[in-house]
């Protein structure tokens, strides 16, 4: 098994809001914020090659918006960067034949559509792929509530069910198999799933928005667009006490310069990161 972060399109997001309940004099020791209060955040998929296929895990956001609202949530190349990211492994989008996706909100989802063009509805990529999502999120996707409704692409969620190539998982994929172990979380949204992979190094587990990147391994810190973050923070800390037991690592999704880390504990019971992978 070969794995690598593949970058697709960048957003700036405001930072009050990645950051919750956290005072902005608290945040800006770790991010930097620009004149408009943002920060910037990855949108970073994960390649895992085995000997007889290749898995995607996330997409990013993609390019699909049209100009107005790429400019309101803040992307930051109007080109399809995964699309590249692959180019430069050798690969189309043509090549993959899984996609997984821990959610379907569109910064980790909207990658598998086309890049926006004025008057075309944007296309289903990845034709050989089967789509692995968790089923209670699935669920979520198609019924959203008030509360995250914007953050879904009801035209995707049609096109991923008339592919006829969507698994909806309960626990285990078939399409995966029984080498692939998930997590699943309640606190950012129903029925997150995050996907661990067994590296030479020990296990990997992609956190998805359970922990977008380094400064949220620090157990009270949530996003303000969480569900429960009280939940998600109960999660956060089963999910590190049993990577620090295990010698694992979190690959994160959203953090701008670290694509994934160790995890250890200090003596006063803190997490964060050991040996860090940029």
């Amino acid at each position: 098994m070969k794995l690598a972060p593949i970058l697709g399109n960048s957003q700036k997001l405001d930072g009050g809001a990645m950051f919750g309940n956290a005072p902005k004099a608290l945040w800006t020791r770790w991010i930097e914020a620009d004149d408009r209060n943002r920060i910037d955040l990855a949108c970073r998929a994960l390649l895992v090659r085995e000997q007889d296929r290749i898995v995607l895990l996330e997409a990013g956001i993609g390019a699909f918006f049209e100009p107005k609202l790429a400019d309101r949530f803040g992307i930051q190349e109007r080109e399809h960067v995964l699309l590249d990211g692959l180019a430069a492994q050798r690969l189309g989008h043509q090549d993959i034949d899984v996609v997984v996706l821990s959610h379907l909100h569109f910064d980790h989802a909207g990658g598998l559509l086309s890049a926006w063009r004025a008057d075309h509805e944007p296309e289903l990529l990845f034709p050989n792929a089967t789509f692995v999502v968790g089923r209670r999120h699935w669920e979520r996707a198609r019924a959203p509530h008030f509360r995250d409704r914007a953050s879904f692409v009801p035209h995707l969620n049609r096109l991923l069910e008339a592919s006829g190539r969507l698994e909806l998982v309960d626990q285990t994929s078939a399409t995966l198999g029984p080498g692939w172990r998930f997590h699943f979380s309640e606190g950012h949204t129903v029925g997150l799933m995050l996907t661990e992979v067994m590296t030479e190094r020990g296990p990997l587990v992609f956190a998805a928005d359970l922990i977008p990147g380094v400064p949220w391994v620090h157990a009270p810190i949530t996003m303000g667009y969480d569900r429960f973050p009280e939940r998600l923070i109960d999660e956060k800390v089963s999910l590190l006490s049993d990577l620090v037991e295990r010698s694992g690592s979190i690959f994160f999704t959203h953090d701008a310069t670290t694509a994934a880390a160790t995890v250890v504990r200090d003596e006063r019971g803190r997490f964060g990161i050991g040996e860090a992978w940029m």
